[in-house]
Order: C-alpha cells, then sequence, then structure tokens
C-alpha cells in the first residue's frame, strides 16, 4: 500500500510545473525568474504585481532561490521561465554571451541587447534606473583612519591587508583578481574567498580590512560601510534591465508597455533601501513591492515610447510595427 502510494505520489510530482510554482510557459503563463538576492526577489515582485494591476487575465509566478545568473539563463533556456526580474549589463557581457570586457556604458548595453536578440530571442530592456557593480568598500573608521577614497589610494596599505572577495570573483575573466592586479598594479597581503552574504559582517567585525560587495546592497549603510571609487575603470557597467522572452511578449503586447513604465523610475539610494528592509529588518519581497507601486500610483500617468520606435531597437528588433 505505501509502495502504491509513493507511486501515486511521483507520478503527481513529475505531473506538476514545479519550477514555475504552477505557472506554465506552454500556456503563455507569465512565470519569472526572481534568484536568492533581496534585489532580484524584489524586482520579481514588482513585476508580477504590474502586471497582475494592468491585466489580472495573465497568470503570473516566480521561481526564486536562483543562486547564479546561469541558473536564471537555464530556466529561460529550458522554458521553465519566460522572463527574469534582473540582469545586470557586465554579468551577462563576459558571462552567458561572453563578448569582449567593456567600460563603455552605451556599448555594453547595447552588446547585451543585442546578444539576448540574437542568441536567447529575448528582449533586454531599458534599465530600471540603477546598476548593481562590484565595489570594494570599508568601514568608515578605516577610510578616517587612512583617508583612502580610491583602489588606487589602497595601495599604500595593501602589504597589509586581508581583503574578502565573493568566491566567484576570484576567476571571472574581464574584471576579476588577475584584471585587477594588471590594471591596478599590486596586490593584497591576503585575498579570501567567501560568500557574498557574508563579507559585509566580516569587515563590520573586523575579521577583514576590505571586502567586495555589491554596490546596492542595504547591508553597505546598515554596517556604516564605504564604497571605493574605481579609479581605473576595472569594472564594466552593471546597469539592471529586466529580461523578457519575444514569444510571451507576441502572446501579450500590453506586457511591453507595461516593463516599459518602470524605466529610469529606481536609483541606487532608492533600490539600497529596499535591500535594507528587506535583508535587516526582514520585511517580505512582496510587501516591498506593493508599497513602492502604491506609492507611485503604478506609473499610471507614465506613457512610454514603444521600443521599435527607438533608435537602436528599432535596428536590433526591427522598425515599427
Amino acid at each position: 500500500m505505501i509502495k502504491k502510494m509513493l507511486i501515486i505520489l511521483v507520478l503527481f510530482l513529475s505531473s506538476c510545473s514545479l519550477p514555475g510554482l504552477g505557472g506554465n510557459t506552454k500556456n503563455n503563463d507569465v512565470v519569472i525568474s526572481g534568484g536568492d538576492t533581496a534585489e532580484r526577489r524584489i524586482m520579481a515582485e514588482i513585476l508580477v504585481q504590474m502586471i497582475n494591476h494592468y491585466d489580472p487575465t495573465i497568470n503570473t509566478s516566480i521561481i526564486d532561490n536562483l543562486g547564479t545568473t546561469m541558473l536564471i539563463v537555464q530556466t529561460i533556456t529550458r522554458e521553465d521561465a519566460n522572463a527574469s526580474s534582473v540582469m545586470y549589463t557586465g554579468t551577462s557581457l563576459t558571462g552567458e554571451l561572453q563578448l569582449e570586457v567593456t567600460t563603455d556604458v552605451n556599448q555594453a548595453f547595447w552588446s547585451v541587447v543585442e546578444g539576448y536578440n540574437t542568441q536567447f530571442e529575448a528582449v533586454w530592456f531599458p534599465s530600471y534606473g540603477f546598476g548593481n557593480t562590484y565595489a570594494f568598500m570599508v568601514t568608515k573608521d578605516f577610510q578616517e583612519e587612512t583617508g583612502v577614497t580610491s583602489l588606487s589610494d589602497l595601495q599604500s596599505y595593501a602589504s597589509k591587508l586581508r581583503v574578502g572577495v565573493d568566491t566567484s570573483w576570484i576567476s571571472r575573466q574581464g574584471d576579476g583578481y588577475e584584471d585587477f592586479k594588471r590594471i591596478y598594479g599590486y596586490d593584497f597581503k591576503e585575498v579570501l574567498p567567501m560568500s557574498i552574504g557574508l563579507v559585509y559582517s566580516a569587515v563590520e567585525a573586523g575579521e577583514m580590512d576590505v571586502v567586495l560587495g555589491y554596490s546596492t546592497d542595504g547591508r553597505i549603510d546598515a554596517y556604516d560601510l564605504v564604497l571605493l571609487d574605481d579609479d581605473k575603470k576595472l569594472f564594466p557597467p552593471y546597469d539592471a534591465s529586466p529580461v523578457i522572452t519575444k514569444k510571451v511578449l507576441s502572446a501579450h503586447p500590453i506586457l511591453e508597455e507595461i516593463v516599459l513604465k518602470l524605466e529610469g523610475t529606481i536609483d541606487e539610494t532608492l533600490m539600497q533601501a529596499m535591500n535594507r528592509q528587506h535583508d535587516e529588518m526582514r520585511v517580505e519581497a512582496s510587501v516591498i513591492a506593493q508599497k513602492f507601486l502604491e506609492i507611485n500610483s503604478y506609473f499610471e500617468d507614465i506613457e512610454p515610447i514603444p521600443l521599435r520606435e527607438r533608435e537602436g531597437y528599432n535596428t536590433i528588433l526591427g522598425g515599427h510595427q
């Protein structure tokens, strides 16, 4: 009897659309890959709530707890999802698109727009208005003691510094550890790879002197940290944009207008504040998103210009229809 019940349970689970939490891309439901960061969770909720507000007939769902950009890309290529809440130009440029690194903002942006159009049949939308780049940071006490404000300033102290960095940064091509040493011309006493979630508490507790984190993380303000200027431009732009497949955009043309209403509406300061609400104050991403959208009346007064009427997009996606 137990064996029979287990077989039935396995058959039931295998028939469910688990990755999309009930959503099904084959039915043209909008299934959004979020992630395991506050930022990606919040932006996924903002997208879902915007869609529900403007067209409640569209079924929406979110896939959360995806730890890397590559996993998010895989959900789209496998058609488990047909949208991503946030993608970053610098990450995708040298990651899944395998393109040359560049510090030119426009070149990076149009490279990923064209790359996603040709390689993934997806539209890389204009930025939400914020970027989330890698950033080296120190405590305010450290800055006051040393007077450093940039990565070049650190060179005088480098031989004594313990530095905690994101594990994936060590082997990154284009703007990783080897590129740092080549561009800035120095190394640190110790470079210790660790989970990105640990770097902030490590420097705040004095276990590290310098750490590499993300520029919009809410813990920067919570732990009284200071970002150091990347004065020699190691890091490419990491402007944040949503990505949606052309297939689901074709099925629901209103999606383009809905998403474009969010263009340029969130800057780094606001995103950092929302991230802090989630990470430090334990506010649910859905609550943060709802408050943001209600305060801004769901951006109902914004009438965006269609992508195919914009220079750049009209070449990549085709002209006005």
